[in-house]
């Protein structure tokens, strides 16, 4: 946190003004250079002046922390979330290390709530009970400046913690609180938080098996968007019905939402909906069509430098190692099934489900190779992990799998 010099000097270089120009008719260049440099204090009139040529309140001058500087903070940590990019442990930290000095001195306003709200999401990964009370604060502080948006937004995080760490009817059960207090709330009548509300719920009903339930709320929050051109999460939406179709083996309504996907994706120039597509297509050859040489070919139609690499390579990776393994080309599936490893952000049980079938793939394989006992080893590692999972294909290939190669003992 800055001093009374510094925050002078930093609202007169923020402003493009000189010594000369700041210091003006009242005070010397040299007294204003030993004030900005902590080395006199100015008398209350000498503030008075500095803060009139600056354009600002006296006060923001003698606060521990300037809204100028607040606001640069603010600026800084919203530049670094910003970034498009699927493991951000080292983003978060260095937004952690950013506010965190600022805490104590977080009060009120709005850049001391934004600023607060965004260390308490940082906090999710490493404390997340201290980051459910620090979020809660924050709704309240939402709620004090009438940001009611920016309350259901926190409502949201709150939800999101516990699904983080896989507790997803509890997930469920505080997401469903959230919403009904919002809805109770005449103030809140913002579409695109209900597009975000609609999407999360759908996403917890299928996470915890409720697939009657979230097939609802998904179809009506696309009938929502459609009446109301919305198009806020409706990328999300599409891969989740894409997704569901494909796991129900509904060819039509697979190819339908991933066609209304490529639309989105060309009107908004989205190319990591562009690169779901191709892996969809990718997935359904091979999991579901065993269709290995096509998918092969398709593979080969799309280069992996047109997608988000952190996010996107290892479904790629998953993909290019099952297509090798019913192509025949074991060993050289085994090596690329060893390079996959699960995305830091991925939750969900069932793309956890999709890439815990890769231990059954690696058991299938040695078992090729007359490998029985790293067979054994591979499919039981399968088994614990997908243990607590819904039911799925998924599942269920891993079950089937485990029999095979326990028959083989």
């Amino acid at each position: 946190m800055s001093t009374l010099g510094e925050r002078i000097r930093s609202l007169r270089k923020l402003q493009k003004m000189t010594l000369e120009t700041l210091a003006g008719t009242e005070l010397t260049k040299g007294m204003l250079s030993l004030i900005e440099n902590n080395k006199a204090n100015p008398s209350m009139e000498s503030l008075n002046y500095i803060a009139s040529q600056l354009g600002v309140e006296v006060t923001e001058l003698l606060e521990d922390i300037s809204g100028q500087e607040l606001r640069k903070v603010l600026d800084q940590a919203e530049l670094l979330l910003n970034k498009k990019d699927y493991e951000f442990a080292d983003e978060l930290e260095q937004v952690k290390n950013l506010i965190e000095p600022y805490i104590p001195k977080l009060t009120q306003g709005y850049e001391a709530t934004r600023l607060l709200d965004i260390y308490g999401r940082c906090l999710a990964y490493s404390s997340p009970d201290e980051s459910v009370a620090l979020l809660k604060k924050v709704a309240k502080m939402y709620e004090d400046l009438h940001l009611i948006t920016k309350s259901a937004d926190i409502g949201r995080n709150l939800a999101i913690i516990p699904f983080m760490n896989h507790q997803y009817q509890i997930a469920l059960d505080v997401l469903l609180e959230e919403r009904k207090k919002l809805e109770e709330n005449p103030l809140w009548i913002d579409p695109l938080s209900r597009m975000d509300y609609d999407y999360l719920e759908a996403v917890l009903y299928f996470a915890v098996g409720k697939n009657t339930d979230a097939i609802q709320v998904m179809n009506d929050a696309i009938l929502y968007s459609n009446e109301h051109k919305i198009f806020k999460q409706i990328d999300n939406l599409f891969r989740l019905a894409a997704a569901h179709a494909m796991m129900e083996e509904n060819v039509e309504k697979k190819d339908y939402y991933l066609k209304k996907l490529e639309a989105y994706s060309e009107f908004a120039d989205d190319e990591d909906s562009k690169a779901f597509i191709h892996y969809a297509n990718i997935h359904y050859l091979n999991t579901y069509q065993k269709m290995y040489i096509e998918a092969d070919a398709l593979y080969r139609k799309f280069s992996l430098d047109q997608i988000n690499v952190k996010l996107f390579t290892p479904y790629f990776q998953l993909e290019r190692a099952k297509t090798l393994y019913g192509l025949g080309r074991v060993a050289e599936a085994l090596e690329v099934f060893d390079e996959v490893r699960i995305p830091d952000v991925v939750h969900h049980p069932i793309d956890l489900s999709i890439f815990y079938e890769k231990d059954a793939y690696i058991a299938l394989c040695y078992l090729e190779l007359n490998q029985v006992k790293k067979a054994v080893v591979a499919v039981k590692v399968a088994m614990t992990n997908i243990e607590k999972m819904p039911d799925t294909p998924y599942k269920l290939f891993i079950h089937t799998t485990y029999e095979q190669v326990m028959m083989s003992c």
